[in-house]
């Protein structure tokens, strides 16, 4: 689904989302990624909510956003809360939503002009 403008003058707007991955600048992503208000794309190693460690989100803590939503997949799943510690350690904001409802949510404060980070899991094919 098309909502949004590609870009907010230099920023990365998700201009289109499935469950099975998103648009960005016009190229699609379908592995689980990191999306910040500004910068690059990155690739998350994170694979799954299972799979979620420490280290996955110490990424997202080093980008210094004030807010972090995560996207866990086509419906909302919580990771365990020991894991956003280093998040809450330096009191960064973190959000956990299905990741479709992840993506128009970081559109929006993409918009306000706020320092967000979006870290978004997509469901495979017969999940």
């Amino acid at each position: 689904m098309k909502f949004q403008s590609e870009r907010f003058e230099g920023r990365n707007a998700i201009t289109r989302h499935s469950a099975q991955g998103v648009v960005v600048g016009g190229a699609e992503y379908s592995r689980p990624l990191i999306l910040g208000w500004q910068g690059q794309i990155l690739e998350w190693s994170a694979t799954s909510l299972e799979g979620l460690r420490a280290e996955d989100v110490e990424v997202l803590a080093a980008l210094q956003p004030e807010l972090v939503l995560f996207g866990s997949g086509a419906r909302m799943r919580f990771a365990r809360p020991a894991l956003w510690a280093p998040l809450m350690a330096r009191r960064i904001g973190v959000e956990t939503m299905d990741t479709a409802s992840a993506c128009r949510t970081y559109n929006v404060l993409l918009a306000e002009d706020r320092a967000v980070v979006v870290a978004l899991l997509f469901d495979m094919p017969g999940d």
